[in-house]
């Protein structure tokens, strides 16, 4: 089959040429037995390609026949090359016409170029004949002319390339005779030009030689061996010329395809016929037996009529003294439907976005049906619970594109089953599953699973403490699902929300800051934004409101009396107050709220403790009995204000009272002595009295003329009359079931005498039916009272304390 390089080249040189069929079909041709990578031509040129896409487009070879890869494309220079050795005789065998069938693909737009390689023929085999001895027996009777048929020699080359001539070695009794038949075979006889004599010579040897007309020449020899004989004068005759057989591929082992017969009029041994093939194609010896006895030709290989559709070979019938004739014998193999359909995925985007569009080709799609005709014709189809589908593109391939709108979040993968059926009796199918993936984009926010989040938590909690939890979900994958969440710019209370909360970005989890007070402010609104990590990012936001609740952690705050070291109050009761008159209140509020705020009130220590007492909710001082001679005229009360907490806070204030009816009764008040130590301040004492007493007296005289005349009621103002409050409540404290604060009822008128710093202070009925009548009242200095009252128990000051 080799043959040397240099006629190689120079072959190639004079035969490869390109013929441009179309606009998309190349045609080539090149000599068989090419090295591989030699190159057959261009395609990017021929087909006005350029090169540099051909990577981008994913430019490739496909054949028909999968096994027969002998041919590639060079993707950096658009060379199409030869990739194996072509052995046209095994290839093609005996066609005429030795043609491979190639398909250039091309995506992104699909296009698709048929491309034909014609492998021509070189002279590369001999001639050989059937057998190397050929045994002749004739018998010594044979006249001058007579011929004795002799089996051709075979070139499996063809054309120029196949045996053009006989040469008969040079010898005393036979010369050659070559004739051609229709069928363009050689009937070469042996013609008796002397006749024969056993006596001389029994036995002779020559040589046959075939000459082929390649370039340079090739030949093969057969010796004739001739034994000579007595007489037999009749040749084998077959009953036919051309035998025809037809059979389907399938046919079983042992199946007769034809059987052959041949009469010869001698009788015995030269009567005898056997058969034998006188040529017969490597492929058809390995399929074909010939019975050389009966002429029955049996199956003993498999057919296949996609890959050998006829065979075609030649019987010779010989008689038992060498005489014989030849006949030819065409077998012809019919298709059935015995390939299913194949199904080659030749292209696939995977994965595919989810935002792909409606009617995107995602795949290329090849199907092959080696049958012919009906048998070959493929329909394709998808399953219907898939959005995609197949669209018919170029010869037998397919667009898999895409029918609706893909969304990752819903479908994350498809396997899209391709299902190919041929339209044989009965049809083939087959299925392939192709797995395809769908690539998230970022197109979905975070969705918190709450429209909205309540955080509780009590004041004085410690900073950093937790309270409480957002999360959000992000059907998204990887970092387009990954979410942030962080706060967004505000203000509390005039300071920036950062100042109050916290949240950690991973896990959503609020944190306190600071500590938080109530009765500064009770609740406050922050929005939480839940970011993911997508480009761009996608964000949602959530309204997260902080509910601080109440805790005692407040005192309750005596209003009245004034606390002990800013004034010294003292209450007048008169004589002659009954059980159950109002004598004072203690007002308190407490900054808590709730029940933290309830208040209580308590005596936890008088003078005389069955004389007052106090209500538990008003703090209203009212007498249990009436007043007695033999009462105590300083009576001195300790008051316990007490909150409703857990656990409950208090406080205390001192209540001094005197009863008498005025002041001259009291004889401690007239005699009171200063220390040297508060000289100077009583003398500025007396000072600052005596300029604010002269500017009101004026002023009351000018109010008890205009009583007088409208009235004849006189009322007189003084700056030491005691003012109780008849409804205040400082800004930040509430007042609680209607206690802690004087009733507006009570209002209190004071009349002013003439006199000395003993002057008497008269109180006139109030409007309440209820309230004590009192005669006087008086506000001095803490200083002015140790004497007066010396002999009670150091007054206790006002505190606040936790019970236990």
């Amino acid at each position: 089959m080799g043959f040397s390089g240099q006629f190689l080249l120079s072959f190639v040189c004079s035969f490869a040429f390109y013929i441009g069929l179309s606009a998309a079909d190349l045609s080539y041709s090149v000599p068989e037995e090419m090295r591989p990578g030699s190159i057959v031509g261009n395609v990017a040129k021929d087909l006005g390609l350029e090169v540099e896409k051909m990577s981008t487009r994913k430019a490739r070879i496909d054949t028909e026949n999968t096994h027969q890869r002998y041919c590639n494309l060079d993707l950096k220079t658009g060379n199409f090359i030869i990739r194996e050795r072509i052995d046209r005789e095994e290839l093609c065998s005996e066609k005429a016409s030795c043609l491979l069938k190639y398909e250039l693909v091309l995506e992104s737009p699909l296009e698709l170029h048929r491309i034909s390689l014609l492998v021509q023929d070189v002279n590369d085999n001999f001639p050989i004949f059937p057998k190397d001895t050929i045994k002749l027996e004739i018998q010594e009777s044979a006249v001058k002319g007579a011929r004795y048929r002799v089996n051709e020699a075979h070139d499996a080359d063809l054309g120029q390339n196949t045996v053009k001539q006989y040469t008969l070695q040079r010898n005393d009794h036979f010369v050659l005779s070559v004739r051609e038949d229709a069928d363009g075979s050689k009937n070469i006889e042996l013609v008796l030009d002397k006749e024969l004599d056993r006596e001389k010579k029994r036995e002779m040897n020559f040589a046959l030689i075939a000459v082929d007309g390649g370039n340079p020449q090739r030949s093969g020899t057969a010796n004739i061996h001739v034994t000579v004989l007595d007489a037999n004068d009749n040749a084998p005759v077959f009953d036919q010329a051309v035998y025809k057989a037809s059979l389907s591929e399938n046919v079983p082992a042992e199946t007769v395809a034809v059987v052959v017969r041949a009469t010869d009029a001698d009788e015995g041994v030269n009567g005898e016929v056997t058969y034998e093939f006188s040529r017969i194609p490597e492929r058809a010896k390995k399929i074909f037996y010939l019975n050389n006895t009966t002429g029955e030709i049996k199956v003993i290989g498999s057919l296949d009529f996609e890959s050998n559709s006829k065979y075609e070979m030649r019987i010779d019938a010989k008689d038992g003294y060498g005489l014989s004739s030849d006949s030819k014998v065409i077998i012809d193999i019919t298709d059935v439907n015995d390939n299913s359909p194949v199904i080659y995925v030749k292209s696939l985007t995977n994965p595919v976005t989810e935002s792909v569009s409606p009617g995107t080709e995602v795949g290329i799609i090849n199907v092959q049906d080696r049958d012919s005709g009906i048998n070959g014709q493929v329909h394709c189809s998808v399953q219907q619970n898939v959005p995609f589908k197949l669209v018919p593109s170029i010869k037998n391939y397919y667009s898999l594109v895409t029918t609706g709108q893909l969304d990752r979040e819903l479908v994350s993968d498809y396997n899209i089953t391709i299902t190919a059926t041929d339209e044989g009796s009965p049809p083939l199918s087959s299925s392939k599953t192709v797995h395809l993936s769908v690539a998230d984009i970022n197109d979905n926010p975070p969705v918190f699973e709450e429209q909205s989040y309540n955080a509780y938590v009590s004041e004085n909690n410690k900073p950093g403490s937790t309270l409480c939890s957002v999360s959000a979900r992000d059907p998204d994958w990887r970092q387009n699902g990954t979410v942030i969440y962080s706060l967004l710019p505000g203000e509390v209370n005039g300071a920036s929300v950062s100042s109050y909360l916290s949240v950690n970005g991973d896990t959503g989890v609020i944190h306190a800051v600071r500590s938080f007070d109530y009765e500064q402010f009770r609740s406050f609104k922050v929005h939480v934004m839940a970011r993911d990590n997508g480009s761009p990012p996608l964000s949602s936001n959530v309204t997260v409101s902080v509910f601080i609740s109440d805790v005692n952690d407040n005192s309750p705050q005596i209003l009245y009396p004034a606390p002990e070291g800013s004034s010294f109050m003292t209450e007048l009761v008169p004589k002659a107050a009954h059980g159950g008159s109002l004598v004072s209140k203690v007002i308190a509020v407490d900054a808590d709220s709730g029940q933290n705020a309830w208040l209580s009130y308590h005596i936890v220590k008088a003078t005389d403790p069955g004389l007052f007492t106090i209500g538990l909710h008003s703090g209203e001082i009212r007498t249990q009995r009436d007043i007695s001679e033999s009462d105590s005229m300083k009576q001195n009360l300790i008051v316990a204000v007490k909150d409703n907490g857990q656990p409950s806070l208090s406080a205390t204030c001192a209540m001094y009272l005197l009863i008498s009816d005025n002041l001259a009764e009291v004889p401690e008040l007239k005699d009171i002595s200063y220390d040297e130590k508060n000289s100077k301040l009583t003398s500025y004492l007396i000072i600052a009295l005596v300029s604010v007493s002269t500017f009101f007296l004026t002023f009351i005289i000018i109010i008890l003329g205009v009583r007088f005349c409208r009235r004849r009621k006189p009322r007189l103002l003084f700056d030491g009359a005691v003012a109780i409050p008849g409804a205040y409540l400082p800004p930040n404290y509430a007042d609680v079931d209607g206690t802690g604060t004087l009733r507006s009822a009570y209002n209190y008128d004071a009349y002013l005498t003439t006199g000395s710093r003993t002057s008497d202070f008269k109180f006139v009925s109030s409007y309440n039916d209820n309230t004590l009548p009192a005669d006087q009242t008086l506000k001095k200095s803490p200083t002015e009272f140790v004497d007066v009252f010396g002999d009670i128990d150091a007054s206790p000051e006002k505190d606040s304390h936790k019970p236990d």
